[in-house]
């Protein structure tokens, strides 16, 4: 079995840990490990509980998973808010010099590795806080068994443009606190064989970007919207080298007519944004279509609506894609399902977008857009196939014969000739009213209904063509299995990975997976569903927006739908364990969880109380004072760990019962009285009938 390890970095913006994390990753892509990234961030400048988790494995990995061996820690509430979650044999760094970590925050089994920093960094020269990251990464190389040279290399590399000094005072840092983690702990025992075969750290963006350029995009147009961000940032550093005008926009409205105006003049144009931003977009989508521009429009959703939460993960932008604009058109969405996909996935969307001269769609969401994974060199090409399409140069004999250039001749294909704007013998009208073959509006003086019938179904012949270029789904796993785990976009490997955690289970699990979104496969799935025993979609959804796609296209109803739409990505146990809880036939249980009244409680703290308390203890209590039972969040002082209060939290609402100060600690207390009491109830009230009421 492959040997594989997660290790979560956490702290608050301005602590160095995208830094921290970045010199890791790349560490590990040195040895010839693969990884997988997930950074948690907050959309402030500075401020808020911030972490990046990175799964380290000497097989391909596409996911976070579900472990965590490591906890680094740059400040205290980075110790706070994961060291519960760190597994026996795993170990916490921190600084214990600024940080302390309380034994009952500690699972059995794990080590503790506090760093004094003064001490390691004496005679170093003046050290900046923030460099308390190098001496903890330095201390976790030991522990882990990295090679501390492959790092240093690193950070000569990245310093370099700072002089010496700043190189060796770095490499010094990194070297005292693995030295220091050397004399005083054991290694945590991993046994890598690392193959010190040189892998990219790439994102989704990035390979979108990427496939864009080896497919020919020379022009690309943005207004800056996380999460797609990083397609603009990279295109934007790299325009003079890789060919591609880029141009950054006053809004979304002018980023996609501005894409559409150099796709029409023979350009092959790109744009992209998230939900927000495209549906500013939705009504030049529309555009594309009826004057039929290749343009491709790339669509990382976040979760929504409106603004949402701008750093978190959504799949809910599905309906929007498919709806955007009015009225019928021939355009195609395509949901890739890794990084390496993404870039052939952008290829595809120019070859398509020309090919048959419509908008393409390309769905991509923050997890895959954001998060960062090795990807073998040898699986990109930048000798890629270029499909320009039909385009004609100069007016045939037979052209002017037949009335002259038809820019919308109706043909079977639904394809018709495309000439540059401005060839001699080819003017033509591009309308966004309907029209004739020439262009001409069929609307001036009244509308023509045969025209406008032949026309419609000239365009919307485009998708048969494209429907059977595309690859139809397979039934990944062994046949005849008990559940089929069906999805799309990037819960791919999620799903995977979870399909074998039920396998070991003795759940014999296979998968489905969706990637073209439309035109739609739907004979093709419904032929493949009807032979599976119990069917179950996984999205990152509220209302299960594929599972109504699919039932639309297909015919076919699943019977089961499991969801998230807290903003975090799917885990693999997290599928696995809903799966056995509907197989159970048990209903889904949307009671707030004690992590998630913990959760809760630190918004309170961050609110209301300048993040001077934690949470030490919580405890489920009846609560009919309030009509549902309630969580009785105990929480101390950070610093000396005095009481400060409770907070009394909806376990089925979520609803804030009030902040209750310096109240007894309800926990371990066997009688409802002390309860009673410290929420304001007299005691020995009624609890059935006690009125429900909020507490100030």
């Amino acid at each position: 079995m492959a040997t594989e390890l997660t290790v979560v970095i956490a702290g608050a913006a301005g602590d160095g840990l995208d830094r921290t994390g970045d010199t890791l990753a790349r560490t590990a892509a040195r040895l010839g490990l693969h990884l997988y990234t997930y950074n948690s961030y907050q959309s402030l400048i500075r401020g808020g509980h911030t972490w990046l988790r990175l799964r380290l494995s000497e097989e391909k990995v596409d996911n976070h998973g579900d472990h965590l061996g490591v906890l680094v820690s740059l400040n205290q509430d980075g110790i706070e808010r994961h060291a519960r979650e760190v597994e026996p044999g795993g170990a916490i760094i921190f600084n214990s010099a600024r940080f302390a970590c309380d034994p009952v925050l500690v699972p059995a089994g794990v080590a503790l590795v506090p760093l004094p920093m003064p001490e390691l960094t004496a005679g170093l020269g003046k050290i900046q806080p923030v460099m308390q990251n190098t001496a903890a990464l330095g201390a976790l190389l030991h522990l882990i068994g990295f090679d501390l040279e492959v790092t240093a290399e690193i950070l000569h590399e990245t310093f370099k443009k700072k002089g010496q000094e700043v190189i060796d005072q770095n490499i010094g840092i990194l070297r005292a606190g693995y030295d220091h983690a050397a004399k005083k702990f054991p290694t945590l025992g991993c046994q890598w064989t690392f193959s010190r075969k040189r892998r990219p750290v790439i994102t989704g963006n990035h390979m979108i970007a990427l496939g864009a350029v080896a497919g020919g995009c020379k022009f690309y147009s943005a207004y800056p919207m996380s999460p797609a961000s990083g397609i603009l940032h990279w295109l934007a550093a790299h325009s003079e080298k890789v060919g591609v005008l880029v141009k950054q926009a006053e809004d979304e409205l002018a980023v996609m007519n501005l894409a559409i105006g150099a796709g029409h003049a023979g350009v092959r144009a790109m744009c992209a944004t998230s939900g927000g931003g495209f549906a500013l977009m939705s009504e030049a989508i529309g555009m594309a279509g009826m004057i039929e521009a290749p343009v491709v429009a790339v669509e990382v959703q976040r979760g929504g609506p409106s603004t949402g939460i701008p750093t978190k993960t959504e799949q809910g932008d599905l309906n929007q894609v498919y709806g955007a604009s009015q009225g019928d058109f021939p355009r195609v969405i395509v949901a890739p399902r890794d990084a390496t996909d993404c870039f052939h996935t952008a290829v595809e969307a120019f070859n398509l977008a020309e090919t048959f001269q419509l908008p393409v769609i390309v769905i991509s969401d923050l997890l895959l857009g954001e998060h960062r994974s090795t990807v073998d060199p040898e699986a990109i090409s930048s000798e890629v196939a270029i499909e320009r399409g039909e385009w004609v140069e100069a007016l045939s004999p037979d052209d002017a014969q037949n009335g002259g250039y038809k820019r919308y001749a109706l043909t079977p294909s639904g394809i018709s000739p495309r000439a540059r704007p401005g060839r001699e013998g080819m003017i033509h009208v591009s309308g966004t009213d309907d029209h004739d073959e020439h262009g001409i509006l069929i609307s001036d003086e009244h509308t023509n209904p045969a025209i406008r019938r032949k026309m419609h179904e000239k365009r919307m012949r485009k998708i048969d063509g494209v429907r059977a270029r595309l690859q139809p789904p397979v039934l990944e796993g062994r046949a005849g299995a008990e559940v089929t785990l069906i999805g799309w976009g990037s819960t791919w490997s999620v799903i995977h990975e979870a399909a074998e955690l039920l396998d070991r289970a003795g759940i014999a699990t296979n998968q489905l997976h969706f990637k073209y979104m439309h035109p739609f496969h739907g004979t093709e799935a419904s032929a493949i569903l009807k032979t599976c025993k119990r069917t179950i979609v996984v999205e990152n959804t509220f209302s299960g927006q594929f599972a109504r796609h699919l039932r639309a296209e297909s015919g076919f109803t699943v019977d089961h739908v499991l969801t998230r739409y807290d903003g975090e990505p799917f885990e693999p146990a997290y599928i696995a364990e809903r799966v056995k809880t509907l197989l159970a036939g048990k209903a889904v249980d949307l009671e707030v969880q004690e992590h998630e009244a913990q959760e809760m409680a630190y918004h309170h703290i961050r609110i209301h109380m300048q993040d001077r308390a934690r949470p030490r203890r919580v405890r489920k209590v009846p609560g009919a004072a309030y009509g549902e039972d309630v969580w009785a969040v105990e929480l101390v002082n950070r610093t000396d760990g005095r009481p400060e209060g409770m907070l009394v939290i909806g376990a089925s609402t979520g609803a804030g019962y009030g902040w209750h100060q310096a109240v007894p600690s309800l926990l371990g207390e066997t009688s409802s009285a002390l309860f009673e009491s410290s929420v304001g109830l007299p005691a020995g009230a009624d609890r059935q009938s006690a009125p429900a009421r909020r507490v100030q």
